[in-house]
């Protein structure tokens, strides 16, 4: 069986917030990624997917939107506010393994379990190829709430701006050939 792994040197695993709250068009979209993390792909036709995130290697990639574009101390700060509400201290590490995977069109609907913050629900994602050859990835999305896994977003002004309880996962993949 082959087994194929990808991490930042062979992709991308992003994080994109939203913002929300009566102030929400103060407050800047964030996207986040990591510098630490891995996805293992068992089988020529995936049977297994396990996927490794090391939560204190979080980065703030960037940040649209807000009054004024982010500047560097304020990635900084946004930084530890998801470090914090993340729990990183206590929960290193966000993982999800796959239970079941499934052809779904001309991709994969991956089922599994995720692990946030000590909390571990079922989760789904599919992914499907794209380009040929040399430039063939694999992209997928997944959508992640704060609410399910008892994480309190980020607010300040007293709830008038705050972190959206949806937040996009991306991942895009270059496949070797």
């Amino acid at each position: 069986m082959t087994t194929t792994t990808f991490g930042p040197d062979t992709g991308d695993l992003t994080l994109h917030t939203g913002v929300a709250g009566k102030a929400s068009r103060t407050g800047h979209r964030l996207t986040i990624g990591f510098t630490d993390w891995s996805a293992t792909v068992d089988g020529d036709v995936p049977s297994q997917v396990t996927v490794r995130v090391g939560v204190p290697t979080l980065q703030i990639v960037s940040g649209e939107g807000g009054l004024t574009p982010m500047s560097a101390p304020e990635r900084g700060v946004a930084r530890g506010n998801a470090l914090k509400s993340l729990k990183a201290d206590d929960f290193g590490e966000i993982t999800f393994v796959s239970t079941d995977v499934n052809a779904d069109g001309d991709g994969y609907r991956v089922d599994g379990t995720l692990t946030l913050a000590g909390k571990s629900r079922d989760h789904s994602v599919v992914v499907a190829p794209v380009g040929a050859g040399a430039d063939r990835h694999v992209v997928g999305e997944t959508t992640v709430r704060h609410s399910d896994f008892g994480i309190k977003q980020y607010s300040a002004m007293m709830g008038a701006l705050k972190v959206a309880d949806e937040v996009t996962v991306r991942l895009d993949l270059s496949v070797p050939e």
